[in-house]
Parts: C-alpha cells; sequence; structure tokens
C-alpha cells in the first residue's frame, strides 16, 4: 500500500529547524536546540560558528545526540506505520490518566527534552473535563511551573512560539478554578530579573502576534484574567505594542470569537486615564467606528464596542476624537434601538456626553443628520430605563435650544410626546 505523507500531520518538534525534515539522528548544541546531525554539521563545517535558530554564538561546537527525542520519533514513526498497515485499527488519541498528568507535571519541572508534547497531553486532560481542571487546580506546582515557561521561552524561534502557544492555553483552562487569582496575577506581572529576556507579558504578546486562532484568544483571556486592579491594568498597557495589537485583532474580518475575547480584554485593561488616552492616541475611536458600522454585528459584540467607546469618551480627546468622525456619532445613532438595553444604554450614555453635557456643535449635527431625533423621539416610546429617558429628554432640550428649526421643520407622527 502506497502512504500519501500529504496527509500525515508531523509533530513540529521532531522537525529540523535547518531542513525542517523529520529529524533521524537528532543532536542538541550548547543552546540547548535541537537539530538533525547532518543539518548542524553541514552548517558548522560551512564556517559559522552562531546556533542557527537562536543566532547565539557557540561557546562550544560539539554536540550531544539527544536519545529521548530519537525515541519518540521512532515511536511516532511505528505507530503511522501501523495505522497506515490495512489491517490496524484507526488509532484514538488517549486522554492522561491523573497520575499520568502528576508525572508529566513533574517531567515538566525538570524541562524534559520532549515537554511540549508533555505540555499538550495535560491540555487535552484539562480540557476533558472539568473534574481534571479541579485537580489541576490543586496540584500545587502546576501553575508555576507554566507561568516559568512564559518567563523563559525564546521569541524568535517558531518551535518556542508553538510551545508557549500550548502554555496559554493551559493557562486559560485555570483562572476561574483558582482561588488566589491575585498569586497569578502577580507571578505574571513580576519585574523581569537580571539577565531575563522575557516576562509573562512578553509572551502572551508574542501569542497574540503570532499564534494561532484559538492560542490569540487564550491569550486574551488569561490577560484579562490578571487586569484585577489599577495598577495590573498598568502594567499590561504599558508593554510596548500589546494595545495595538488587541487593536489589530478586532477588525471586521478577524475571527468573531477572537473580536469579542480582544474587545473584554480591552475593557478590562481600559479603566484607568492613562490607558483610555492610550487608546485614543492608537487611533481605538476610528477602530471601533469601523467595527460599530459592520453589518450582522452580533449583539455582544456591540455591547463591548458600545461600551468602549463610551469609555474613551469620558476624556477630552477621546471626545474630541469622536466629533471629529462624524461616521462615529452616526453608527452610535443606528444602535440606539432594536439591539438590547445594555447597548440602548452605552449609546444614549455617550450621545447625551458629548451632546449635552459639553455641548460639541460636530457631534449635535452629526445627530441630526444621521436622523437621530426620530430614533431618540421613538425610544422615548419604548420601555426605557427612567436614566435613558431622563438622558433623552436632555437630548431632546439640546436640539431644541439650538437650532430653532431643527423640530419644527420636523416631519414626524412621534412629535405629539416631546416633552416640552
Amino acid at each position: 500500500m502506497v502512504r500519501d505523507d500529504l496527509y500525515i500531520t508531523v509533530p513540529s518538534f521532531f522537525r529540523c529547524p535547518i531542513s525542517l525534515d523529520v529529524m533521524t539522528s537528532p543532536v542538541s548544541l550548547c543552546t540547548g536546540v535541537t537539530y538533525d546531525r547532518s543539518s548542524i554539521q553541514r552548517w558548522l563545517d560551512n564556517g559559522n560558528n552562531t546556533c542557527p535558530a537562536t543566532m547565539q554564538v557557540l561557546q562550544s561546537k560539539e554536540f550531544v545526540p539527544n536519545r529521548t527525542l530519537q525515541r519518540l520519533i521512532q515511536i511516532w514513526s511505528d505507530s503511522v506505520h501501523r495505522v497506515d498497515s490495512p489491517d490496524s485499527p484507526a488509532s484514538t488519541e488517549l486522554v492522561l490518566s491523573k497520575d499520568q498528568v502528576l508525572v508529566a507535571i513533574s517531567e515538566l519541572e525538570t524541562h524534559s527534552e520532549n515537554r511540549f508534547d508533555l505540555l499538550a497531553k495535560t491540555v487535552r486532560f484539562a480540557q476533558d473535563s472539568e473534574e481534571n481542571r479541579d485537580f489541576l487546580m490543586r496540584t500545587e506546582c502546576f501553575v508555576p511551573v507554566l507561568v516559568g515557561f512564559l518567563d523563559n521561552v525564546n521569541g524568535g524561534v517558531q518551535r518556542s512560539v508553538e510551545f508557549v502557544e500550548q502554555v496559554v492555553k493551559a493557562l486559560d483552562l485555570v483562572p476561574s478554578k483558582m482561588e488566589d487569582r491575585e498569586m497569578l496575577k502577580n507571578s505574571m506581572l513580576k519585574k523581569k530579573t537580571e539577565g531575563q529576556k522575557q516576562s509573562s507579558i512578553d509572551s502572551l504578546l508574542l501569542v497574540l502576534q503570532q499564534g494561532s486562532c484559538d492560542s490569540r484568544i487564550a491569550s486574551a483571556r488569561v490577560l484579562k484574567s490578571i487586569a484585577m486592579d489599577v495598577e495590573s491594568k498598568l502594567l499590561i498597557a504599558e508593554k510596548e505594542g500589546l494595545v495595538s495589537e488587541l487593536l489589530n485583532l478586532i477588525t471586521p474580518d478577524k475571527n468573531p470569537d477572537l473580536i469579542e475575547n480582544c474587545l473584554s480584554c480591552l475593557i478590562a485593561i481600559s479603566t484607568p486615564k492613562r490607558n483610555k488616552l492610550k487608546l485614543v492616541h492608537l487611533g481605538a475611536v476610528k477602530v471601533f467606528s469601523n467595527l460599530l458600522s459592520t453589518p450582522n454585528l452580533s449583539v455582544s459584540v456591540t455591547e463591548k464596542v458600545l461600551k468602549l467607546i463610551e469609555t474613551v469618551s469620558s476624556t477630552k480627546e477621546g471626545r474630541s476624537e469622536m466629533c471629529e468622525d462624524t461616521a462615529c456619532v452616526a453608527a452610535l445613532v443606528n444602535k440606539v434601538l432594536k439591539v438590547s438595553n445594555v447597548a440602548t444604554e452605552h449609546a444614549v450614555t455617550t450621545l447625551w456626553s458629548v451632546c449635552y453635557l459639553f455641548r460639541d456643535q460636530k457631534a449635535q449635527e452629526a445627530v441630526t443628520k444621521a436622523n437621530g431625533l426620530t430614533k431618540i423621539l421613538l425610544l422615548m416610546q419604548s420601555n426605557c430605563s427612567p436614566q435613558v429617558r431622563q438622558m433623552s429628554a436632555d437630548l431632546l432640550k439640546i436640539f431644541r435650544v439650538n437650532s430653532k428649526s431643527c423640530l419644527s421643520s420636523y416631519d414626524t407622527k412621534t412629535t405629539h410626546i416631546m416633552p416640552f
């Protein structure tokens, strides 16, 4: 039987970083990176004195056979041939037992050569049931081991990116089970130690930038879970490139679940004024406006975008950006009705803030052009909250004061409910 290798999924750490082929004789350099013997020998014979993956200068050009990895590759290769045989049953992916998971975590602590595979199996164990996640939470060393990996990842190696994705997925499964989330927050936001090149936040950013959709979602969720107080929110937002990457991931072309989780993360970190200003300076108002104008936007995403617009409108700079972008004001008007009570409250509060409280002329004109008065009048006839009703009345009054003709020429059958 001829085997079609295109349908075989090869574990990434079985491939040589140079040739990208499955290694037949894996050897490790003094940097800890493993290569196929023939590939690394050819690299060194060509006069190179650096590690190809990390570009570190080699203190020694000697390499050590990686027997553990070689055995794993052999086991995998044998299993592939067995599955390929017409006489063999289809293989099934087994979930580790609790005892096996404890052994796997113990091996992870010792930085075992097959840690990628061990961690992937531990993630599958956690995903299998609520009971398994509870079990992992009662294993005291589990979270510290994961955070330790995040603090010591070489972001320049693709294999490391894939490994940190597994770490982040594992971390994402446990915060809701943690009784002491403060411990997780403190360990992930601690300052770099001397000689440490990477922190946990660096690794989470790496996943947001280069990871798969699922791991990006996990990274956003982990960030949200540790944004527990003003200090943690400031530390997260201060990481260069992190907020801008979250904004990059909420464009209409992205996965809806990814958009929603990134929005939730932005909401979690946006309460300090410094972070609100950072959002404004990074062009968040335009991003939110574009997203809000997207057709068929889900209710939950719409509510989160409106919440963020309301948040940035509490700053002078945010209001200025909004009022310069008439499309943003028009998008707000369009979400006043027929979305949800939460969306209505966010939209009306923002319009009330810029038009009534701060009396911005451009925003008032944009509301009028977007047929906002009709929507506000209809809203007052609906079963809205007393707070929304009062803000709507305030808005109608301000339009009446600022324009003698705006209501006199207003052709609508609902003018009989005007509250003045």
